[in-house]
């Protein structure tokens, strides 16, 4: 009988992963801190000549800027008053989910692995409570004043399945973009 032939793990090594990580978020600071967004006449302008592909650009770059430390209310002010309340909404909610996916995944794929084995044993009880209660933990964080992106990351670095942190994201983007889009929308009737 022939021993099994030991495989070798395709994956980039953890600590390659977990530097990688670190570099994405540090690039996502200093993008942040760096990239001025653009005002709301110039969004209005350009909003209204975009069609289809120009509005799925939008959601996309919200859903990108949101997965960095750009204030996701900031966010939702300016679309409200750039492009109105209905359509404003529409791509908060989009892209707040897109965004919070994106996190999640980028979370988890290159940092959950280093998270287990540095905390190992001590974050087992808090894992499998997050594990169990998924949605409520990830609906909570949605609606409380932690960064939109640090909910993400965290996300994907617990043990939260995707569909809790998907639903959970899903419902808790609502109840903000309604209030901080509607917002927008109030100050764009004003001018």
């Amino acid at each position: 009988m022939k021993a099994p032939v030991p495989t070798e793990d395709p994956r980039p090594s953890v600590a390659l992963r977990l530097g990688l990580l670190g570099l994405l978020v540090a690039a996502a600071v200093v993008l942040a801190l760096t990239v001025d967004t653009p005002g709301v006449p110039a969004l209005r302008g350009w909003l209204a000549d975009a069609g289809p592909l120009g509005w799925a650009a939008v959601v996309l770059g919200v859903a990108g800027a949101l997965m960095t430390p750009v204030p996701r209310t900031a966010l939702s002010v300016l679309l409200g008053a750039a492009a109105g309340f209905p359509a404003g909404l529409a791509v908060a909610v989009a892209a707040g989910w897109l965004g919070g996916m994106g996190g999640f995944a980028v979370g988890r794929h290159l940092g959950r692995d280093a998270v287990v084995r540095l905390a190992g044993p001590r974050l087992a009880r808090a894992d499998r409570l997050f594990r169990r209660r998924g949605f409520l933990a990830v609906l909570t964080a949605r609606v409380s004043p932690v960064p939109f992106w640090v909910v993400s990351y965290a996300a994907g670095l617990s043990s939260v399945r995707w569909l809790p942190h998907a639903l959970g994201t899903a419902v808790g983007v609502v109840p903000g973009s309604v209030l901080h889009v509607g917002i927008g929308a109030a100050v764009l009737t004003w001018f």
